[in-house]
């Protein structure tokens, strides 16, 4: 029994190395694991800003990376990309970039997209070619494994795997009825 809650508990647990928005402190801490070429991503990433722009304050969003290189061929590039925008603190605004421009995920556009937000492109597509960033999202990947993620996205709140759809009102519902201990309460 303890083997299948780990499987369902995020491993490793919200850390300093996570790109997060929002209060460290929040009683609400979201996790995505996402691909950036995922078209369900796409659809899920105007429905996390708007979980951000709804709870404000009492919300904690992180992502973590977790390319489905298989069948999504450029979400590898996509994500190192927001790793090198990350090295020149610029996470957020790269994320969002791609997922508003998920159409055209080539490293031209890639680092088409870095130059626009005002980033170091010459940078970026040496960090794309060299690879610079391919450990790290290596990393976010293994814990999503870690933690039983086996497609995209998967939500996490307060550390405990979301198993219901991720429309807004699902979601928003979730969210508001995590309890004060900072689980989810759980349907009896």
């Amino acid at each position: 029994m303890s083997r299948r809650k780990d499987r369902v508990a995020l491993t490793p647990p919200v850390s300093t190395r996570d790109h997060s928005a929002g209060p460290d402190g929040a009683p609400i801490t979201l996790v995505e694991y996402g691909d950036y070429q995922c078209p369900h991503c796409g659809r899920a990433y105007p429905i996390v800003k708007e979980l951000r722009r709804r709870l404000g304050a009492r919300l904690r969003f992180v992502f973590r990376n977790f390319p489905l290189s298989q069948i999504h061929p450029e979400a590898e590039h996509a994500a190192e990309a927001a790793e090198a925008a990350a090295a020149q603190d610029t996470f957020w605004p790269m994320h969002d970039r791609i997922f508003e421009r998920q159409f055209a995920l080539d490293d031209d556009h890639l680092v088409e997209y870095a130059a626009e937000l005002g980033l170091d492109a010459d940078r970026v597509a040496a960090d794309l070619a060299s690879g610079a960033h391919r450990d790290r999202v290596r990393e976010d990947f293994m814990s999503g494994v870690k933690s039983g993620v086996n497609g995209t996205p998967t939500f996490f709140i307060n550390g405990v795997r979301h198993e219901e759809g991720f429309d807004l009102e699902t979601l928003l519902a979730a969210l508001e009825t995590a309890g004060p201990t900072g689980k989810p309460r759980r349907k009896t």
